[in-house]
């Protein structure tokens, strides 16, 4: 087995000279005051070792990374009906077009760009009010990390709702073609909540753990969903965690991950480990710029690319 503390201390040591690179997400505004030079990186495996380095005990906003937790609600509900309302393909286009939505009525492309990530609040919204709903979701990352301290940063949450006008267009398109069975207003207040949840590399690296461990956390002993669902949940972020930067990502690093606009980036080794990464900085997709370096430094180092060493 690879030295994996010395591995995460010497990307983080290759990588401290280029701290501040990419661009800070600056259009929700509580995301801009982050500084720019922050930068963590937690392994978590499937035995139960920690390994991590730099700011990974610092909370930040995890954004669409919330997605993949969404997505296990949904279909923990719902089961294989959740894909009639949303797709499994690559977008092709940006997180947020509208473009493809009117082209394809109301059905988004998959459940990590916003429009499906809308469609699958509506879904975990589902027999519950908006603060129901929201609850359900932070119960279930706490459960998922093993940590009651998880929580909602309620300015970001805030400020994502006075400048979420793109995801009201389109949450409005969706009711309009009738994909959505809740008010928007519902539907967008679970959306911006679950983005704004605030976790650190740790915690994040434990969550996304019953993914690299066929479905069951190894920490709690707990089942999350059965091997078949994390397998598939794993296939989707591999081709869809990243945008439309999804297939540079698999051809870089080829571990499933899903990266948010906070600078986060959770991947997988299946039956290997859980990794959390974390620098602000973002490139031309919206994913983290170092995070996505780091990921391909660790799985060069590692050979834990699914596509072979």
């Amino acid at each position: 087995m690879a030295d994996l503390q010395a591995i995460v201390e010497e990307i983080h040591e290759k990588l401290t000279p280029r701290l501040g690179e990419g661009k800070v997400a600056d259009y929700i505004p509580q995301l801009a005051h982050v500084d720019p030079k922050k930068f963590g990186m937690t392994i978590v495996t499937v035995d139960g070792d920690v390994h991590k380095v730099g700011d990974c005990d610092e909370p930040f906003s995890i954004q669409s990374v919330s997605k993949v937790f969404t997505l296990t609600l949904a279909l923990g509900k719902h089961g294989e009906t959740t894909w009639n309302r949303v797709g499994r393909e690559p977008s092709g286009s940006a997180f947020n077009s509208i473009v493809q939505l009117e082209h394809e009525e109301g059905k988004p492309r998959n459940p990590f760009i916003n429009a499906g990530a809308i469609a699958v609040s509506d879904l975990v919204l589902a027999g519950h009010t908006p603060r129901e709903a929201i609850g359900e979701i932070v119960r279930f990352v706490r459960y998922l990390a093993d940590d009651d301290s998880i929580a909602i940063d309620p300015e970001v949450a805030k400020s994502e709702q006075a400048t979420g006008f793109r995801n009201f267009a389109l949450a409005n398109f969706m009711r309009s073609f009738g994909k959505l069975d809740h008010p928007v207003e519902h539907v967008l207040g679970v959306y911006f909540h679950h983005c704004a949840l605030a976790m650190t590399c740790t915690q994040l690296a434990k969550a996304g753990l019953f993914l690299a461990a066929s479905g069951r956390n190894p920490l709690t002993g707990h089942t999350v969903v059965s091997r078949q669902r994390a397998r598939r949940i794993n296939a989707l972020m591999l081709t869809c965690g990243h945008y439309d930067g999804s297939g540079d990502f698999a051809y870089r690093v080829g571990l499933p991950g899903k990266s948010g606009v906070g600078g986060g980036i959770m991947a997988v080794a299946p039956g290997k480990a859980s990794v959390a990464v974390w620098s602000p900085g973002l490139n031309h997709n919206g994913n983290s710029l170092l995070g996505s370096l780091a990921l391909e430094m660790l799985a060069t180092r590692t050979g834990w690319s699914v596509f072979g060493q």
